[in-house]
């Protein structure tokens, strides 16, 4: 009998820890099986964060934190079985992303923090690993990954965008079903990223909750304007971003010229920032759209899915994913064990008119338990 269940985990640019999800293949349309998350200690994040940036004895401490963070997983993986009473043997792979530390696609390369033979040892499953490296080698942004998931998933009668506000804020443009075009996707720009550090620094909390700090706070129109001058927001797509640009330096960097601006202010600014972002990117290369969907931790921000709204108009109504029977929190997870089953049956996981690889490939790599 064929397995046809595979777990996908994730721990994005948000740096708040790992999403677990399992799901099952068996039908036309993938059934979500469960969900477990596993935080990360202040200690974790912090040394993460240490990570993306050049830094002392890098080398060493990748090792000990990718031993750390298997383990993580393997709880993860251990948890999420438990809680939806999957028996292990009926698991044909878990599919696990690792953590980006570092992503230039236009050297290359791309590194995600893992160590899945580790995460294989300490599960008993077999574990696929290292999903962006070919598509970069084939000449691809190697992001987005998730938009093959998204047309799978979520297509329907009109044109929607799916927008994914992690760390980093992504689009899925989808065609409604035999219509027009070809399903299309980049990153926006930034998405909790800039917010949460701006929290931690001020308020030392990890994010904005709600964003209710944000709702104190009013918009300064100069320094948004200052903000969306930022190149990378009139580059053509392809293309991919993260926090080798978009990071607390970059911020204060512009907070220089602005410095009467109220931190509660600027944290205001910073969501409608994130906001205007993303529909000016919708407006501009994905003008059809009539649905736009989020996903990510940003749909559960309050102030940021208000902002949204606001900058969309009457004209496209702004809803989360758990309005099509996804809840925001799971999605990406979710397409990362549609990757691993798509690595599983040797089909091509990327989209070339979305990462501008030179054609489909087979994305990820194994380590068989």
């Amino acid at each position: 009998m064929q397995k046809t269940i595979t777990l996908g985990l994730m721990s994005g640019t948000s740096l708040d820890g790992v999403d677990a999800v399992a799901v099952d293949f068996a039908g036309s349309v993938p059934q979500f099986r469960g969900h477990y998350h596993v935080p990360f200690t202040d200690e974790m994040r912090a040394e993460l964060l240490a990570l993306c940036t050049p830094g002392n004895n890098e080398i060493d401490r990748m090792g000990r934190t990718s031993v750390e963070l298997a383990k993580i997983y393997a709880h993860a993986i251990a948890e999420l079985l438990n809680t939806a009473d999957i028996p292990r043997k009926e698991v044909a792979a878990a599919g696990v992303h690792g953590q980006t530390i570092r992503h230039r696609p236009e050297e290359g390369w791309t590194l995600q923090l893992n160590n899945p033979a580790m995460v294989a040892e300490l599960s008993g499953l077999n574990v696929i690993a290292d999903f962006r490296s070919r598509d970069v080698a084939a000449g691809g942004e190697g992001a987005p990954l998730v938009p093959a998931f998204h047309a799978q998933v979520f297509t329907g009668n009109v044109a929607r965008s799916i927008v994914n506000i992690g760390g980093i804020s992504n689009i899925t443009f989808l065609p409604p079903v035999k219509s027009y075009g070809s399903v299309t996707g980049f990153d926006c720009g930034p998405g909790n990223i800039l917010l949460d550090a701006w929290c931690a620094k001020h308020l030392e909390r990890p994010y904005d909750a709600g964003g209710r700090w944000a709702a104190t706070g009013t918009v300064n129109e100069a320094l948004l304007t200052r903000l969306m001058a930022e190149p990378y927001f009139t580059k053509e797509p392809p293309k991919s971003t993260g926090r080798e640009l978009f990071n607390l330096a970059w911020l204060e960097n512009i907070l220089t010229e602005f410095p009467s601006v109220s931190a509660a202010d600027v944290q205001a600014t910073l969501t409608r920032f994130t906001a205007k972002s993303i529909v000016d990117a919708v407006t501009r290369f994905a003008g059809r759209t009539e649905e736009l969907y989020v996903c990510g931790g940003g749909a559960l921000n309050r102030t940021l899915m208000a902002s949204l709204q606001d900058e969309a108009g009457a004209k496209i109504a702004v809803k989360s994913t758990m309005e099509l029977g996804v809840a925001p929190m799971h999605v990406e997870a979710m397409a990362f064990a549609w990757l691993a089953w798509a690595f599983l049956k040797r089909q091509a996981g990327n989209l070339p008119e979305v990462t501008a690889a030179t054609g489909p490939r087979i994305l990820g790599a194994l380590y068989p338990h």
